[in-house]
């Protein structure tokens, strides 16, 4: 556990090698990067963490903002090496990762953001859709519950358990479940919607940073969000495998894919 401001946050080292840092999606805790730490370990030192509000990390302060979560990380890192570290986020833990790029800079030497739902860069209507598609969990959330609204997340952003390797096995929801969703849907979603990435900053960052895609998500617009961050910054996009949450459902292909992309 790390002791940080209005929080405790539980975290998790493993493997050897430069650190790298995975940033889960969604209401997902550290256990949600298992299994793509575990393929990870015998070429990085992977740092797994749960966010604040989830799991076993604990908050006492006003409902986190993306920058507070940022701030949590780089506490992390700081707490494990002086060195730029690789990092790694997928959804809000892109959007999470690229705040930190922005703001602690000389803590990052690489990041990967996949499919970071940067709102401010669609067009109309686009930006419309994207802004009710999270409205609507939001009202759903509160007027039926966790259970369907997380259902309505998993239909825009087409979640499919199915499209997943042969091995992974998919936990069955345990105690924290509920809590997690309950404290990501209050807190996490509407920061998402409501967030401006600092794109000039982001262009300025001496990191490098690499936009991430699914290989079946170009259907959905944290997909088509990716693409356009990609193009403001003059940068190419990396294909990885699966869809939105392939890092989860393909954890091996994802493993394999990121370190050619890192030691690209």
């Amino acid at each position: 556990m790390l002791e940080v401001p209005g929080a405790r946050l539980r975290h998790f080292v493993r493997g050897s090698g430069p650190l790298l840092v995975l940033i889960a999606g969604g209401q997902g805790d550290a256990a949600v990067n298992d299994a793509l730490a575990t393929h990870l370990a015998d070429r990085y030192t992977v740092l797994t963490y749960d966010r604040r509000g989830l799991s076993g990390s604990t908050t006492d302060a006003p409902g986190p903002t993306l920058a507070t979560h940022a701030a949590d990380v780089s506490r992390l890192l700081s707490a494990l090496t002086t060195e730029p570290a690789y990092v790694f986020g997928s959804s809000i833990g892109a959007m999470i990762s690229l705040e930190l790029t922005t703001s602690h800079p000389e803590q990052v030497g690489v990041v990967v953001a996949h499919e970071p739902p940067v709102i401010q860069l669609l067009p109309e209507p686009e930006r419309a859709v994207a802004v009710q598609d999270l409205l609507g969990v939001e009202e759903t959330f509160r007027a039926e519950g966790p259970l369907p609204a997380l259902r309505r997340f998993a239909v825009f952003a087409d979640i499919d358990p199915t499209d997943r390797e042969p091995d992974v096995e998919m936990r069955p929801p345990g105690p924290e479940h509920l809590p997690n969703a309950e404290f990501f849907l209050t807190y996490d979603t509407p920061a998402v919607r409501t967030h401006a990435l600092d794109l000039t900053g982001l262009k300025d960052s001496p990191a490098r940073i690499v936009p991430g895609v699914g290989a079946n998500s170009s259907h959905i617009w944290p997909h088509r969000c990716a693409r356009l961050f990609a193009e403001e910054l003059g940068l190419p996009y990396e294909t990885f495998p699966g869809g939105h949450n392939g890092y989860r459902f393909r954890p091996r292909a994802t493993a394999e894919r990121l370190h050619q992309v890192l030691a690209g």
